[in-house]
C-alpha cells in the first residue's frame, strides 16, 4: 500500500506562492502520533535529521541514516492529511555527488513518501540543488548555522556575525534559489541579515533563530511542547508544558496500579456483567 495521502496537501507551489502572501507556519515531525496532532494547524513538518538528537539521544545529527530517515518520513506521512512533509537529507547522503544526491532523495520520495527534501550547504551545493530539481525533487535549501557542519564551524554558533560572513550566506542563500530551490531554511544568523535575503530572494525564507521578517518560521516541536528538558535554544519558546501533563499522567497511572484501582474488571475480557 503507497504512504501517499489521498486528501489534498499543501503543496510545494503552494508555499512557494505564499511568500510576501502569508507567513508559513513549520514544525518537525517524526512519530505518527505527534505529526497526527500538529498536521492541521501548520503549513509543513519537517521530518528533521535532529531525529537523532531528540529522537535517538545522540549528541548530534550525523550518525542517523537514510532508511531511518524513509521509516520515520513514512510514518509522518500516514498519519497526515494537510501539511506538506519535507525530509532531511542526513550526512553523508548528498554531498559526495549529484547523483548519489539522487539515488537517496527519490529514496526518501518514493519509500518515505516526502514532497521534497531539505539539504544544507552552501553554494558547493548549489549544482546538487539544480540537479535534483531538474529531476522532479523538490529541494527547501538550508544555509547559515548548519547542524552537519558542526565539526568546521566549531560548534553551534550563531553565523553572519561579520560582514565578510553575511555576504558569504547571502551568496549561499541566492546560489540555491538560482539553481531552483523553493525555499530557504536561515538557521542561527543575525537579524538584520535574515532581513536583507528575505527580501532579496524570490523564494521563501524559513527562519529558525533568523529574523520576525522570514517568510516562515520553523521549530523543533518538542522546544515548544517543553519535552526538551529544562534548557531550550534562545530563538524557541516554550508554548505549552506537555512534559508536566505526561509526568502527571504516568504518575497516577502507577498510583493506580499499586493501589490495585487499575485495572478493574470493567476493562478485562470474558467477564460476564452483573
Amino acid at each position: 500500500m503507497s504512504v501517499h495521502s489521498q486528501a489534498q496537501r499543501v503543496t510545494v507551489p503552494q508555499l512557494v506562492a505564499s511568500k510576501g502572501e502569508r507567513k508559513i507556519a513549520a514544525l518537525t515531525a517524526y512519530i505518527a502520533p505527534i505529526a497526527r496532532l500538529l498536521d492541521e494547524a501548520v503549513d509543513m513538518l519537517l521530518v528533521g535529521d535532529s531525529t537523532a538528537m531528540v529522537g535517538y539521544a545522540l549528541p548530534d545529527t550525523l550518525s542517523i541514516t537514510v532508511e531511518t530517515m524513509a521509516a520515520h518520513t513514512a510514518a509522518v506521512v500516514r498519519a497526515t492529511r494537510h501539511a506538506c512533509v519535507i525530509a532531511d537529507m542526513p550526512f553523508g547522503s548528498y554531498q559526495q555527488s549529484p547523483a548519489q544526491a539522487f539515488a537517496n532523495a527519490a529514496t526518501l520520495l518514493a519509500s518515505g513518501g516526502a514532497s521534497g527534501v531539505k539539504l544544507e550547504g552552501g553554494q558547493a551545493l548549489a549544482d546538487t540543488t539544480r540537479f535534483l530539481v531538474e529531476r522532479g525533487i523538490p529541494v527547501l535549501a538550508h544555509v547559515g548555522l548548519m547542524p552537519q557542519y558542526v565539526n568546521t564551524m566549531g560548534g553551534f554558533k550563531a553565523q553572519g556575525m561579520t560582514e565578510a560572513a553575511a555576504r558569504r550566506i547571502l551568496d549561499d542563500a541566492r546560489a540555491h534559489a538560482e539553481a531552483g530551490a523553493f525555499g530557504v531554511v536561515l538557521e542561527g544568523i543575525s537579524e538584520p541579515l535574515a532581513r536583507e535575503i528575505t527580501a532579496a530572494l524570490p523564494i521563501p525564507t524559513i527562519g529558525i533563530g533568523a529574523s520576525p521578517a522570514c517568510d516562515g518560521q520553523i521549530l523543533v516541536t518538542e522546544d515548544i511542547l517543553g519535552l526538551s528538558g529544562d534548557r531550550i535554544p534562545k530563538f524557541a519558546r516554550r508554548f505549552a508544558d506537555a512534559g508536566q501533563v505526561i509526568r502527571q499522567a504516568a504518575q497516577d497511572y502507577a498510583q493506580s496500579v499499586r493501589e490495585e484501582t487499575f485495572p478493574t474488571l470493567a476493562h478485562c475480557f470474558g467477564v460476564r456483567p452483573k
